[in-house]
Formats: C-alpha cells, sequence, structure tokens
C-alpha cells in the first residue's frame, strides 16, 4: 500500500511539473429510458394506447398548446390565441418557420387537416368525443386559423393540448403509424419491434433546441429485468418503474435519484355496466364492497398509491373524498348479492400486459371476490388483445386498467365506450360542463359528476396511480409529476 501511493504521488509531481492538463471527459448527449409498455402502432391520433404518448408526444409530434411540467397549459405550436365574447370564435396565431421532419413546411392548412381529421366519419381517433363541439376549421391566412364551436367549449384549449390532437400534414399522415412524422425537436430514427424506438434531434427545430442528440426507449415490462436494466446501465431512467419493491436499493445507492410524484391516473375495476347481471346496481355495489383497496395498494404497489372513490384525481382541487361510499364490507357484499337474487356468480377478469396493478392487482381481487361468493375466470392479454377484446368488442365481464388521461370523467358519458355506464343524470352533467366556463359553476358539476359515478357504483374505484420514478443522479429535467401521458425529453441533460 505504501509503494501504491509513493507511485501516485510521484506520478502527481511529475504532472505539475510537466502541466499536462487532463483530457475532460465528454458529456453524454444520448439517454436510454426504461418503458413497461411498447406502442402498438406511432401514431398518438388513431390509437388509445398511452404508450404512443409516452415516447412521442412533446418529443416528435406537438399541438396548438401543450401540458408542461407542472400540469399548466402553455402555447405550443400556436403562440396565442383570442377567445370571442360568445366563447364560440377561437382564433389561433400560429408559430411561423416552423418545419416537419420531412422539410416540408407547417402552416394552418395542416391545422385545418388535423382538426377536420379528428372529426371525420371515418376517424379512428380514441378521443374523438372530446373534440365534436367544433362546427368548422377555417384558415384565415398561412399563420392564422380560426375555430368556430357549435357551443361553448370551457375544455378545448385543454382538449388540444392532448396527443390525440397534435398537428400532422396530410403527406405524411397516412404512414405515422410506422414512420411518424412531427415537428417537434426529436425526429424518428428506427424501430426493433419487441425491443426499442430510437429518436434523434431535429436540427431544424423551429422552437428552443434540445440538449440531447438522440434517445432510444427501451420496452421491458418484466419488473425483475427493469431492476436488472437500471443497475447495468442499460437504461439510464425509468420514469414509471414497475418494480416498486425494489425502490428502498435504489434509495439507498447514491448512483440514482428516486422521484415519487403524482399521476393522473385512476386505476379502476372497470365493470361492463351493459351486460347481465353487471346492469344492476345491487352487483356492482357488492363488488364494490368485496374489495379492500389498501391491501391491493400494499400488495400490488408496496404501498404507493392512494385510496379513490370516484373518478377523479386526489390532486385535483375539485376531488371530493367518497371512499366511504364502498368501503370494504365483505358481509355487506354477500347481503347485497342475496337482494339482488344472484347466486354462482362467474365473471371474466380480463388483464392486461401491466405486471403491477393489473396482473399482481387482479390476483389479490380474484381472491376477495371468491371471499364473497364471486367466481372469477382470469385471462392474461397483451395489448392489442386488450384493446380488441375488451376496448372495442366490449367482450368482457371485468377489467383493471389505470386510465391515465388528464380530467377524463367525461367518458362515463360516452354512450359506446367499453364499460357502457348509460345514466342520464351523469350525461346531463357533462353537457352542461362542456358548455361552462366559470370556475365555480364549472367546480359544483365535477363534484356532482362524482357523486352520481359514486352513487351508481359505475366502477370498483380502486386507487390514483403514484408516478415512482427511478433514474441515474446525473440526469435532469425529467418530469417529477405526469400531468399526461407522456416522457417528455425537451428539457432533460446530463450534469456537466
Amino acid at each position: 500500500m505504501r509503494t501504491s501511493l509513493a507511485v501516485l504521488a510521484l506520478a502527481g509531481a511529475l504532472a505539475m511539473t510537466t502541466a499536462v492538463t487532463p483530457a475532460l471527459a465528454q458529456a453524454r448527449t444520448d439517454v436510454k429510458i426504461g418503458l413497461v409498455l411498447e406502442p402498438p402502432s406511432l401514431d398518438p391520433t388513431a390509437e388509445a394506447a398511452a404508450a404512443v404518448d409516452e415516447v412521442l408526444y412533446s418529443n416528435v409530434f406537438e399541438g396548438l398548446t401543450k401540458f408542461a411540467a407542472d400540469g399548466s397549459i402553455v402555447p405550443g405550436l400556436a403562440k396565442s390565441w383570442d377567445i370571442s365574447e360568445d366563447g364560440l370564435t377561437y382564433t389561433f396565431h400560429l408559430n411561423e418557420g416552423v418545419t416537419f421532419h420531412d422539410g416540408s413546411a407547417f402552416d394552418a392548412e395542416d391545422v385545418k387537416f388535423s382538426l377536420d381529421r379528428i372529426n371525420a366519419e371515418d376517424s379512428l381517433n380514441a378521443q374523438k368525443a372530446l373534440y365534436t363541439s367544433i362546427a368548422s376549421v377555417e384558415v384565415v391566412d398561412p399563420a392564422t386559423v380560426k375555430i368556430t364551436l357549435k357551443q361553448p367549449d370551457g375544455n378545448l384549449i385543454y382538449n388540444l393540448a392532448w396527443g390525440d390532437a397534435v398537428i400532422v400534414a396530410p403527406e405524411s399522415a397516412e404512414n405515422n403509424k410506422t414512420n411518424p412524422i412531427g415537428t417537434g425537436p426529436f425526429s424518428f430514427a428506427s424501430r426493433v419491434e419487441g425491443d426499442s424506438i430510437t429518436l434523434s434531434k431535429y436540427g431544424a427545430y423551429w422552437g428552443t433546441p434540445v440538449k440531447l442528440e438522440g434517445a432510444t426507449f427501451r420496452f421491458i415490462p418484466d419488473p425483475t429485468a427493469a431492476f436488472a436494466a437500471l443497475q447495468a446501465g442499460d437504461v439510464d431512467a425509468f420514469p414509471n418503474f414497475p418494480a416498486p419493491e425494489t425502490v428502498a436499493q435504489f434509495q439507498n445507492d447514491p448512483r440514482f435519484r428516486v422521484v415519487i410524484g403524482a399521476t393522473e391516473g385512476e386505476t379502476i375495476l372497470a365493470m361492463n355496466n351493459g351486460k347481465a347481471p353487471l346492469d344492476n346496481v345491487k352487483v356492482r355495489e357488492a363488488i364494490a364492497h368485496a374489495i379492500d383497496r389498501q391491501a391491493i395498494i400494499d400488495g400490488a404497489m408496496f404501498g404507493y398509491g392512494t385510496p379513490i372513490g370516484t373518478f377523479l384525481s386526489p390532486a385535483n382541487p375539485d376531488y371530493v373524498d367518497l371512499t366511504a361510499q364502498s368501503n370494504y364490507d365483505p358481509e355487506k357484499s354477500k347481503a347485497l348479492l342475496a337482494e339482488a337474487g344472484v347466486t354462482d356468480l362467474t365473471l371474466s377478469l380480463k388483464l392486461p400486459p401491466v405486471e403491477g396493478y393489473a396482473r399482481r392487482g387482479g390476483e389479490i381481487i380474484a381472491n376477495q371476490l371468491a371471499a364473497v361468493g364471486i367466481k372469477t375466470e382470469v385471462t392474461n392479454l397483451e395489448w392489442a388483445q386488450w384493446l380488441s377484446e375488451v376496448f372495442t368488442d366490449k367482450n368482457f365481464d371485468l377489467t383493471i386498467i389505470s386510465h391515465t388521461e388528464p380530467n377524463d370523467i367525461g367518458i362515463f358519458a360516452r354512450p359506446d365506450y367499453y364499460f357502457q355506464y348509460k345514466n342520464a343524470d351523469f350525461d346531463k352533467i357533462i353537457a352542461e360542463l362542456s358548455v361552462t366556463s366559470d370556475p365555480a359553476k364549472r367546480s359544483e358539476l365535477l363534484k356532482a359528476a362524482q357523486k352520481n359515478l359514486a352513487d351508481n357504483y359505475a366502477a370498483g374505484f380502486l386507487f390514483e396511480l403514484a408516478k415512482v420514478g427511478v433514474e441515474n443522479a446525473k440526469l435532469t429535467g425529467l418530469w417529477e409529476n405526469a400531468p399526461t401521458q407522456a416522457t417528455d425529453l425537451t428539457a432533460v441533460a446530463w450534469e456537466e
């Protein structure tokens, strides 16, 4: 040991004598992000899967407005807008000098094309219902667009920030599923199906240049593999880490930073309200009282999650805590089933490919339902199967899913939505909410909507998904919270 120290001291002295300056380490300009789910396609305007936005939102595609890290809505491709006194006309003033990644110019014609495409008869847009208030889109000049509404829509600016309303070009729109071309700071570089998607910095980006030269999203659904990938440096960050049981190991390792934030993910035991016997409110209430939320949070999510009793984030200022209405009470559950005349009940429980809340949570819920006499036939589905069987064909009784879209309570008013909740009072509340801009009145309506869902046991409301992120301690700029389903890389950089 003494010899080694002497050698080191001599080397240091020689270095000082000869005034040799050591080469500075080059700062990294790429990042490797781990995600659980792989997008089924790469067009956010034609897919319901949140995984599409997790890769592409703000990175490749942009809308007229966008979500900021704090959840506020800020200008995007539109630098400003004017609203008429009657609330029926919105005039958007567009940023100029914007180009798509194929070099073509962005202008008002692209905005008109994109918004008209959402409302077209053959539209595949999963959130088409959010934009039905639009009566017409008019090109005033290349940098100005006028949107006229059928009735006032207090949510329009907010809804235009969704990934479903990003602006695409007519020349490339049809190929976006495999070769996405947007206006964002990153362009699509390559995809290895089942493994990864790589983005490259777009040199001609119109806005503030990003610091990264490139990014690779790796899809790792297995929690054990996700843990190993972080430890080995195969990924630099997992913004939504799927193995919460191992978080303590990262908290005690100075190489990593653990970030616990909030999401907009209402995790529910969705019920097919349009299918017997789930069309009977007593049966739905019985299922709700059979569920021990905290046991699911502890057992499936290792304590990360906030119990909810309705369909709104507890972070929302208008959230009402209605968990007591569907408290864990197995004896009440059995009594309600008896009142409904239901015996020997077997229900399908179809689970998407999410190990935590869906697969682990599904096992816990199946056992809880069995304790009150409800048998379940559990089927684990891949994402494409879930979208087809559950979301599109409504061929299910129960499923567990986290709805991560922001402020989306209105989906329960959609007559063709997969849980088929049909309630005239609720529909009336949402219809009034959609044309109301007064904050106090909107708050009143939102609270009424939450109570309606809780009173009618429209779903088994479980918990608000926590955002448990693990990242390299030298990486900066990733979102702490998730106001929308996105991995926004526009501010990400490595510490120098």
